[in-house]
């Protein structure tokens, strides 16, 4: 049994490489710093090969399929993925192309090409990480917001394809709130509710989707506001939406609002 993770170096990533290597998984994590993937690769008790990659390249999501496709894997998780907050009109361009290549190309052209061998042999499973992000407008966030959104529908829409062929190949989108990972230091924000710890979110996400829940969202917190979400007009959703982000603002982002100065370029994790 083995599986492949996609932005394994922190955070949920690294909690399911550690999850599924203690119930046997042999493992290929995938990210951009060698040094924390060695780090956990010595950690780990099973077989763990490892990939050094910027996903946020086309042609590294391809080289990552033809070195690992002959490898028999069991299970995808992509997980890789950053935010970038600021006003839209205001947020560097090139930062946020990079962050939709990441976010929404990679994991489009990863989970086609898995699926396609998963639907072969009909077996295997593929977990896409979204947000709750993905059911909200996201002003503030707005990148991150839709490319999560578009991670959610395209797994929702390909799970409903698998149902009607009778597949037994699993996809699923899981969609946490706020996790205490290091994802509030790259996008430059403070979260206004509590966080979750990436274990406990690594831990649900894994039992369910063994499970094979086709939305995976963590804590009963997350699960309410989703449905009170529902029931709330867009334009007062819109609005609320944006207080939320601005009280999530970061020191940097404040202090750039402050000198009239763009923020800080992100680092991706």
């Amino acid at each position: 049994m083995k599986a492949l993770i996609t932005g394994a170096s922190s955070g949920i990533g690294r909690d399911m490489a550690r999850i599924l290597s203690r119930r046997g998984y042999d493992l290929i994590l995938v990210a951009r710093r060698r040094e924390r993937l060695e780090e956990l690769q010595h950690q780990l008790p099973s077989q763990v090969k490892i990939i050094c990659a910027d996903l946020g390249q086309e042609q590294a999501c391809f080289d990552l399929y033809e070195q690992t496709k002959g490898e028999n894997i069991d299970i995808l998780i992509n997980n890789a993925g950053f935010g970038l907050f600021g006003s839209f009109a205001e947020t560097d361009l090139h930062r946020e192309l990079e962050l939709l290549d990441v976010n929404v190309r990679a994991v489009h052209i990863l989970t086609k090409l898995f699926l396609r061998d998963f639907l072969n042999r009909d077996s295997g499973y593929i977990l896409n990480v979204a947000s709750t992000a993905a059911f909200l407008p996201g002003p503030l966030l707005s990148s991150y917001y839709a490319s999560k959104a578009y991670v959610l529908r395209l797994t929702q829409a390909i799970g409903e394809e698998l149902r009607r062929r009778g597949s037994h190949v699993y996809i699923g989108a899981l969609c946490p709130g706020p996790v205490n990972t290091e994802f509030d230091q790259v996008a430059d924000v403070h979260f206004s509710v509590r966080s979750m710890s990436s274990q406990r979110v690594a831990m649900i996400a894994i039992q369910q989707m063994f499970s094979r829940q086709p939305v995976i969202i963590p804590g009963s917190t997350m699960k309410a506001a989703k449905v009170l979400v529902r029931a709330i007009p867009d334009a007062l959703l819109l609005r609320i939406s944006y207080h939320l982000q601005k009280r999530k603002q970061g020191p940097k982002s404040n202090q750039a609002e402050r000198s009239g100065a763009p923020a800080a370029p992100k680092q991706k994790v």
